[in-house]
């Protein structure tokens, strides 16, 4: 019979968890432990009380979560000095951000540690409902949208009222993924007027379905990954867009960016001189500012004025609706779990053949799994 093992995240004014009630019974039902720490959900207002109605046990000692478990959950990775309280057998599933953290999956796999990433698993119909990546997306789309609006210095929608009509607020949303998608529905929902970019000319039509518009550039061949990811443009196809888009941005209110390759620095995609020609008190919400920004001058964890512009690069943005964003991860993990169980064994049984395991499992039993994350690691070593 396996542990499962959920612990508090340490991560400063992270407010999410990896676990609810509601999993904890179906765990329960499956005929697993489920080891819980003490505390996990007090940031979304879940007192230990409910996990133990629902069949968990709680642990007021983390070290006892991270020896006793088979299998730890979490959003964020695992620091070095929690895992070497683990057993050598452990799994553990969480965003492990692979591509920046190689030291660390060295360390994983020297160890004979289990990891794996959950932003590696494949986007397929099969993986819709384990998909993290996409659900905590889709809330940060939602909340950037949220943190324009209220910095802005105006409304959203149109209004007419006897003391004359408002016009409904410009919204320019770069980047037509899930992020992306969510903005622009959000913002449209909200009044606003939504225009959308996207070097995938095939999102154009999900995007005028959400009632956007869609601004055409011809910047030449483009496309997506087979993962359904932006493809890594050229610097002049850089060029020609930032161009395009100059005036769209100067004239709009609100702009959100959110173009990010995956397992690559985000692209620069607005410079200060085109800052400068947005009116004064405009808004700029920058995703990618955690890993490098789409905007000159965005500071990761801050809001600050360019050029007379308020460029949000806050991050963690999921964070922000704890409760739904932990209820969404922890359905994920839940989902993930599930296409392991051994019923029998009552345990999770990982199938290296699996296709969804050959990419999300970076390392087990001493081996790299992940091909790409291998090739990188190996490259380092040469």
């Amino acid at each position: 019979m396996s542990i499962i093992g959920f612990v508090k995240e340490q991560l400063e004014n992270e407010r999410r968890c990896s676990i609810l009630p509601l999993n904890v019974k179906a765990y329960v039902k499956l005929g697993a432990t489920i080891l819980v720490e003490s505390g996990i959900g007090t940031s979304v207002n879940i007192d230990d009380s409910e996990y133990i109605d629902a069949g968990a046990t709680i642990e007021t000692d983390r070290a006892c979560v991270l020896a006793k478990a088979d299998f730890l959950m979490s959003i964020h990775a695992l620091s070095k000095a929690d895992l070497e309280k683990t057993k050598t057998t452990v799994c553990c599933i969480s965003f492990l951000d692979p591509f920046n953290a190689l030291e660390h999956i060295k360390w994983l796999q020297e160890s004979g540690r289990s990891a794996l990433s959950v932003e590696m698993i494949p986007r397929s119909s099969r993986c819709q409902k384990m998909d993290a990546l996409s659900s905590q997306a889709s809330l940060a789309g939602y909340v950037m949208v949220a943190k324009a609006m209220s910095t802005l210095p105006r409304i959203f929608p149109m209004m007419m009222t006897p003391a004359g009509t408002l016009k409904p607020a410009k919204v320019f949303v770069i980047g037509a993924g899930v992020a992306g998608l969510q903005a622009i529905a959000t913002a449209k929902r909200l009044g606003a007027a939504v225009i959308a970019y996207d070097t995938r000319e095939v999102v154009a039509e999900q995007v005028r379905s959400l009632g956007g518009k869609f601004l055409a550039i011809d910047i030449g061949e483009t496309g997506q990954t087979d993962q359904g990811y932006a493809k890594a443009l050229t610097p002049e196809q850089i060029e020609i867009q930032q161009q395009a888009q100059a005036d769209c941005i100067a004239s709009s209110d609100v702009v959100i960016t959110t173009a990010q390759l995956f397992g690559r620095k985000p692209p620069l995609l607005i410079k200060k001189d085109v800052i400068a020609k947005m009116k004064p008190g405009s808004v700029i919400v920058d995703m990618a500012a955690e890993n490098g920004g789409n905007v000159e001058g965005s500071v990761s964890g801050s809001v600050v004025t360019v050029e007379g512009v308020t460029v949000i690069g806050t991050g963690n943005w999921a964070s922000e609706v704890a409760l739904d964003a932990s209820q969404m991860y922890a359905n994920n993990l839940q989902a993930l779990l599930l296409e392991f169980w051994d019923a029998e064994a009552k345990t999770i049984s990982l199938n290296l053949e699996d296709d969804i395991l050959q990419t999300a499992l970076i390392t087990h039993h001493g081996e790299l799994i992940n091909p790409t994350i291998k090739a990188l690691l190996t490259q380092e070593s040469v």
